[in-house]
């Protein structure tokens, strides 16, 4: 089992597939823009395949496929089913533009848990945050996944005065529908122009929750000892809905998360500014597994070793680590 100096186990990769997104959202990509690596720099769908099998071998149960948006590269099918064959529980986080092309591929490779990023329920606002006109197409693919048997989450990034007068609106959502809403908090990443007044605390959307339903109807969800999200439910509702509070209450003790960048580097943290190439070490037959112990090992305890966002030196830190698409998230 891959463990950390503190610890934690390490079963959970998130594998990014590529940097590339048809969507520009505003909190994710910087407005110029960003630099992709080379084509040749970029894993290919056997070494996607290769490395994780080294990481099943090593303790991994469950692999996130993310990007970019992973839906984009050609070969998507391809991967997926060369990953169905280790026998992990496979999950995909996407934008939801392409996911109609895709519907065969998900059950046959088996994956049934999809997160589909929308930030908005306004299509004038959807366009301004992901700076593309594609609202309707998103909505119907999420509506075309529920009528297929599958219970998606909806991921929303939670901004001060761009989608935070919408929250109950999504909650709504989950009244007669198998949908779960994870509430993000707004994090830092270089060149997205992050502030502490843009997040929206948890706990301040949880009391908007209380004021307008009751808190009488509102019920705390058992919460896995890995979940990332603390979740709950209105009474006789069909859906569910969440918190991820990374900014203010980060939930780092119980961590297992791995990730895998496009380029082949590993990121123990999400918020960690230092990585590991494996993806040259494997192409030149080095010993990566080496590689993936000691980076793991070396996990700071917390939030990459930022102890506040609100600093100018947590600032600095947040700066010095990739844009979120070149992350996956």
């Amino acid at each position: 089992m891959l463990r950390d100096q503190f610890g934690r186990t390490h079963n959970y990769l998130r594998i990014s597939l590529t940097e590339r997104c048809n969507l520009r959202c505003t909190y994710c990509m910087p407005a110029e823009g960003v630099q992709l690596s080379p084509k040749q720099h970029i894993m290919t769908a056997y070494e996607i395949e290769k490395l994780a099998g080294i990481f099943v071998k090593m303790g991994v149960t469950k692999i996130r496929l993310t990007g970019g948006e992973p839906l984009v590269r050609e070969d998507f099918s391809d991967i997926a089913l060369r990953l169905a064959k280790l026998k992990v529980e496979l999950a995909i986080t996407t934008n939801g533009v392409l996911v109609d092309r895709f519907l065969d591929t998900f059950k046959d490779a088996g994956i049934h848990k999809i997160n589909v990023s929308i930030d908005t329920l306004d299509k004038n606002s959807f366009e301004n945050v992901t700076r593309r006109n594609l609202f309707q197409k998103v909505k119907n693919n999420i509506d075309l996944l529920l009528t297929n048997g599958f219970k998606p989450k909806l991921n929303v990034v939670v901004m001060k005065n761009v989608n935070d007068h919408e929250l109950m609106d999504f909650i709504e959502l989950t009244k007669d529908q198998p949908l779960t809403i994870q509430f993000i908090e707004f994090m830092p990443f270089h060149g997205n122009k992050w502030d502490s007044t843009q997040t929206v605390r948890s706990e301040e959307i949880l009391h908007h929750v209380k004021n307008h339903f009751g808190e009488q109807q509102l019920n705390k969800i058992e919460d896995g000892l890995n979940d990332t999200s603390r979740k709950y439910r209105i009474n006789n509702y069909v859906g569910a809905f969440g918190f991820i509070s990374t900014v203010t209450n980060p939930f780092c003790d119980t961590c297992n998360r791995i990730r895998l960048t496009a380029n082949g580097r590993i990121k123990n943290c999400l918020f960690s500014s230092s990585e590991t190439d494996l993806l040259s070490v494997m192409r030149s037959g080095g010993n990566v597994e080496e590689l993936i112990e000691k980076s793991v090992f070396n996990k700071k305890r917390k939030l990459g070793g930022i102890d506040n966002f609100s600093d100018e030196a947590g600032r600095m830190k947040a700066e010095e680590n990739r844009s979120m698409i070149m992350i996956g998230g």
